[in-house]
Order: C-alpha cells, then structure tokens, then sequence
C-alpha cells in the first residue's frame, strides 16, 4: 500500500508537469507536442525558449516522480517495506528493474529537457545523494532483517548511481549508468539467495541462522559473491561502476567524493557483518538439516554470479554502449569535463596536453593517449 501511495502521489504530480510543459511547448512553438525528440531539438535551436521559473517547476515536476521511483532520501521509506513483504522474485524486480526507471529517467528526461534547471538543482540533489549513501548504509548496518538489510543496502547504491549523473562528467554519467545494470545483477543475485535461504529456514531474522556455510556450501559461497559484489569488491562488476562514479563526482566536486568513499567502508561492515552472523560461526540447531542449493536453483543463479564475473574484468562491451550517450546527454546539458589541475607536460615517450574538455590527445613522438 505504501508503494502504491508514494509511486501514486509522485505519478499525479509529474502529470501536471507533462500537462505544463504540453502547454509551454503549444505557447511557443504553435502546436503542443509531448514529443521528447522535438521539444530537445526545439531546446537546442533556440525556438524553445523557457523562463528560467518556469523550467524549474517543471523540472521539479518531473524529478519528485524519479526521486520517488530511484529511491532517493527522503522518498525512501517504502522501499524498505515493500521488500520486506514482498517474495524474492518481486523484490528483485522491484530493486533490479523499477527502481532503475526513476534514476534512467533523470537522465533521458530531466537532464535533456531541463538542462538549465538541472545544473540549478545540482548542488542540492548532490546533498540529498550524499545523505542517501551514508544514511542507507548506517541503517543497513543496524538492521535484524535480511530483506530491509539488502533494502537499504539498495538505497545507499542508489544514492550513488544519483550522485554519478549529476556530478554532470563523462565519468560520473558513464559509471552510473554501468552501475544501473551491474547493481541490478548483483542484488538479484544477492536477493535470490537471501530468498532460497529463507524459505529453507522460514525466518528473516539474521539471528536465527549460524554455520550454514558447514551445511550447504555452494549456498554460503553463492550469498558470499552476491554480498561481494554489493561492497563492489574489485573483480566484479559494480567496482568499475563505484569507482567510475567516485572519480568523475571527485574530479569536479571533491568534497562530494570524499564524503561519498565512507559509502565504501560502511558497505563492506554491513555485507561482511551478514555473511558472518549467518554463515559463519556454531551450526544452529534449526538449520543443521538445510538442503543445499538445487540444480534448478543454480541455473537461476549461476548466469547472474558468471555476468557479474565477465562484466568485472571486461566491462568494455558495456561501456561502448553507454559511453555515446553520456556523451550527447552532456553536449545536451552543456557540460564539460574539468581540466586538470596538474597537467603533465613532455615526459620522453609520453606527451599529455589537455585541451579545453580535460581531454588528452597524441603527443609529437606518437604517444599513447
């Protein structure tokens, strides 16, 4: 009910901001149109022209949904709800696809249809970010719930993904956008086998389990990797993404980037502190007769934990695909990558010169880029 309320309320008002900008676009252009190609074209030629009140009411318009959907702090608190109610596979959707069209969305629509609206609100929804990374992790440290643990687990990712797009830099956009497929196979893994293990057992409660690495093995080694992958353990695919993110967000706000790394070590407390209060320790009375993972329960999970593997050390087939329309969406925006503040001048074979986008280009000896 409480997802239906929040997603409901936040619907309803980016309603009236599509009505809005239906009629600024009847205003201007003659014709209203809802289409997004046009209205950007129109954007960049000059023959849409916003007052600047306007365009943020929009944006905001717009962005209340998305934050609602993402989730981001302080429109989070049905996602933990939610998951806790719902069955393994309906929490996987929820966190793996749903959540992704609220954060996918801040790019396709508030980025490129409010671009000046968007660099205005940046510095408050960088905050709002910041306090999502650590507020989610903090709270998924304290949880007694395996479902709200890995719900606020999800909460502290996002806060991520959300600081990487609006970091507003080719590697923040491009490591946010990665991170929105690679948190997506990563919680399902982690999620499916929280699932599997507590229909064997019949409890959520992380107190209720023990030792269950000594009697289903592959069970404890598959929750371990999906628990690796949410700390973005080198190897696997979310470290690119974290990593990807926390550069770019550094290299023009490092204060933000700074902050955001705590995200990092408070993960690692909160996945490692799970696997050993219920893999790890005196085997439980209650699961010393646990079966261990079953063949149709590996072909669900085994593709996850393999994608996870291929896509943490050869990330490039993904990032081709990402990387140009990061690149149009910041051309859109109007941003630039910052400059070095320490370039590197002729160094024998290798030459670096930044040009005015931060980017490097071959060096008279023919170096490497």
């Amino acid at each position: 009910m409480k997802f239906l309320l929040y997603n409901l309320a936040g619907g309803l008002i980016m309603l009236a901001a599509v009505v809005g900008l239906y009629a600024v676009t009847a205003d201007q252009l003659g014709t209203g149109t809802f289409s997004l190609q046009e209205i950007v074209q129109a954007r960049a030629g000059g023959h849409l022209d916003m007052a600047s009140s306007t365009e943020r009411l929009l944006f905001l318009g717009f962005f209340f949904a998305f934050a609602v959907k993402a989730p981001l702090w302080p429109l989070h608190t049905w996602l933990p709800n939610a998951m806790g109610e719902s069955t393994a596979p309906v929490a996987v959707l929820i966190t793996a696809v749903v959540d992704k069209v609220g954060t996918f969305a801040m790019l396709r629509f508030c980025l490129q249809l409010f671009p000046e609206a968007s660099k205005w609100a940046t510095p408050a929804i960088m905050i709002l970010a910041l306090i999502s990374i650590i507020y989610g992790a903090l709270l998924a440290i304290g949880q007694r719930d395996i479902k709200r643990l890995i719900a606020y687990a999800s909460i502290s990712h996002f806060g991520f993904i959300i600081l990487g797009i609006f970091a507003m830099t080719t590697q923040g956009q491009g490591g946010a956008t990665l991170y929105m497929v690679n948190h997506g196979v990563s919680t399902a893994a982690l999620m499916l086998v929280a699932g599997f293990l507590i229909t064997r057992r019949g409890s959520r409660l992380i107190a209720d389990y023990g030792g269950v690495q000594k009697v289903a093995p592959v069970l404890a080694g598959t929750f371990l990797i999906g628990g690796l992958a949410t700390l973005s353990l080198p190897g696997l695919a979310p470290f690119i993404s974290e990593f990807l993110v926390l550069v770019g967000t550094f290299s023009r706000y490092p204060v933000f980037g700074v902050i955001a790394t705590v995200g990092i070590v408070l993960a690692a407390l909160y996945v490692l502190i799970l696997y050993q209060r219920t893999m790890t320790g005196p085997v439980k009375a209650e699961v010393r007769s646990m079966p261990d993972l079953r063949v149709r329960e590996l072909v669900v999970v085994a593709p996850l934990i393999a994608l996870l593997i291929f896509l943490g050390v050869y990330p490039k087939p993904l990032a081709d695909i990402v990387n140009p329309a990061v690149d149009h969406t910041l051309s859109v925006v109007d941003k630039k990558d910052p400059k070095p503040d320490h370039p590197v001048t002729d160094a024998g074979w290798f030459s670096y010169s930044p040009k005015s986008d931060g980017a490097s280009h071959d060096g008279a000896s023919g170096g490497a880029k």
